[in-house]
């Protein structure tokens, strides 16, 4: 059977073919590099948080759950510990005491980097015994087109939230 397809919908459909492998292999392998066990066996939540406060500065809770697409009443929780642990501190907002401020301390961050490193070398480790120099260096370049992806998908998400 003979289809009437364009050439502008052959460029689609290749397009979200490629966008469908490119979702699915980052998934899987964030996913797998998650499930490496971290050094302090620290889940992936806590450490998300840690990167948030680490990559923003001052957050609340209600920002970090938004972040996490978790419940706040698991973020509570997760802050309760970091605390304790010394990973962060809390604080009241000074211009809306209602609301508490939570920063990252020298500790969480020190713990952060230490646990980014550790993944990135393991990642380094797997990269070097799966794939051909030539590959590697396919895969800077990919690398680069994917922070250009995120920029563009930074953009368009800017975009949404000012017409909110």
């Amino acid at each position: 059977m003979l289809t009437n397809m364009n050439s502008k919908d052959k460029t689609i459909d290749t397009t979200i073919d490629t966008a469908t492998q490119l979702h699915r292999s980052s998934f899987r392998l964030l996913r797998l590099l998650r499930a490496l066990p971290s050094e302090k066996g620290f889940g992936l939540a806590r450490l998300g948080v840690l990167t948030q406060l680490y990559n923003q500065g001052v957050s609340t809770a209600t920002q970090l759950a938004g972040y996490l697409r978790i419940r706040p009443q698991s973020v509570t929780r997760m802050l309760a510990q970091l605390e304790k642990d010394e990973y962060i501190t809390r604080r009241l907002n000074d211009e809306d005491r209602r609301q508490t401020l939570i920063e990252i301390t020298e500790s969480g961050k020190t713990l952060l980097l230490k646990e980014g490193r550790g993944q990135q070398t393991e990642l380094a480790r797997i990269i070097e015994a799966t794939l051909t120099p030539a590959e590697q260096e396919m895969l800077r370049l990919a690398a680069g087109l994917m922070d250009q992806l995120a920029e563009g998908a930074e953009t368009k998400v800017a975009k949404i939230k000012t017409k909110k």
